[in-house]
């Protein structure tokens, strides 16, 4: 395949990237990895993740090697099965292009356009996603992690339609509590408290999702009690099960960036009812939203480095002490943020090398 360099007036390219970002994307390490592909035609069910993992030693880095900011990519939704990925080793860009005319051979640059104008028709629909949502969808709506005092005069179900001890579908449920003028509620059982792997302390809880309720009737004047429908049920729920208002439809577009000051945090807990996390679970960690994560926030996880004796260091006074180091931490993989609370945030492991487990460190690339 013939150097991009060389091929410049056949060429239709668009200038994507100032010399600040390249600077930037630079800094942060943004290497593409030594074996990396002249090119790649992209197939349903790719993610931008997957495909510049292709590329870039470090997949999270596309935003800088594509040359949009982020701005331009809010909406990055924006690359179709069929288009042709291209690395422009000249400029150390990836750049999006299609094929045009009639039998040109597949390496010959000349048969190609590059462009970068944003494909709108259709969006949503058969664009490729940053991320593999389906891995974490249900965590998007579902209020799994309880905060502060979130709990805090919830309302709350007090019966059951007569007869029944547990509610199902279509079933009526009797709620006691102020809706602040909600109509769709969220049903679910305090679970276990969830403690920082590090000081030990509280910092959230654990919430089962049961399902969700429609109003039917608010209460009438003189009453306190409103009657209920049930829209879904995941878990059986009943008398003392509390209910908060359903979040509004999450945002699907993600952007990966690095946190907007630094962040050394560990992992909470991890979800699938297992011990050890792999590729495309769900962790969280001990940091959140007052930390300064955001949806989209990239770290690296790594293992604790363990503490070890050294039988060659000196071992003090009267030979009896215990000379002891601590070993690196080893970095495991990586951990994509898209979900945050005030403490706490969700993230989906993208690459990992060794499975994951509670109390393992999650912090800012370097």
């Amino acid at each position: 395949m013939k150097n991009f360099s060389t091929v410049g007036a056949r060429l239709l390219i668009a200038t994507l990237i100032s010399s600040a970002t390249a600077a930037s994307a630079q800094s942060m390490n943004c290497e593409f990895r030594p074996n990396a592909p002249d090119q790649h035609v992209v197939v349903r069910g790719d993610t931008l993740w997957g495909i510049s993992g292709r590329f870039l030693e470090r997949p999270w880095c596309w935003p800088q090697v594509w040359g949009m900011n982020r701005e331009e990519i809010r909406n990055p939704h924006w690359i179709y099965p069929g288009q042709i990925v291209y690395l422009d080793r000249a400029a150390g860009r990836l750049r999006l292009g299609s094929r045009v005319g009639e039998g040109a051979g597949a390496g010959d640059p000349s048969a190609l356009r590059l462009s970068p104008q944003l494909r709108m028709e259709g969006l949503g629909k058969d664009a490729v996603q940053s991320i593999p949502t389906g891995d974490i969808e249900p965590f998007l709506t579902q209020p799994l992690i309880i905060e502060d005092d979130e709990l805090k005069n919830a309302p709350r179900i007090i019966a059951a339609q007569e007869g029944h001890v547990f509610l199902g579908k279509d079933e009526k449920a009797y709620v006691r509590g102020d809706l602040k003028d909600g109509t769709s509620f969220q049903v679910f059982r305090p679970g276990k408290p969830l403690k920082d792997p590090v000081t030990k302390a509280v910092i959230g809880q654990e919430a089962f999702y049961l399902g969700t309720l429609k109003l039917q009737t608010a209460a009438k004047p003189g009453s306190e009690v409103h009657t209920f429908i049930v829209a879904t049920a995941k878990e059986e729920m009943g008398k003392g099960d509390l209910l908060m208002q359903s979040p509004p439809t999450p945002m699907q577009n993600y952007v990966p960036h690095p946190p907007e000051r630094k962040v050394d945090a560990a992992v909470v807990a991890i979800y699938g009812g297992v011990s050890h996390a792999g590729q495309n679970q769900v962790v969280s960690i001990n940091r959140g939203k007052l930390d300064g994560l955001d949806i989209g926030s990239v770290l690296q996880l790594y293992h604790r480095g363990q503490t070890v004796t050294d039988p060659g260091a000196s071992k003090g006074w009267l030979n009896m002490g215990n000379p002891q180091v601590k070993l690196p931490d080893e970095e495991v993989g990586s951990l994509f943020i898209f979900r945050v609370f005030k403490h706490i945030s969700y993230g989906l492991i993208m690459q990992v090398t060794a499975p994951v487990e509670v109390g393992d460190v999650a912090k800012s690339p370097e």
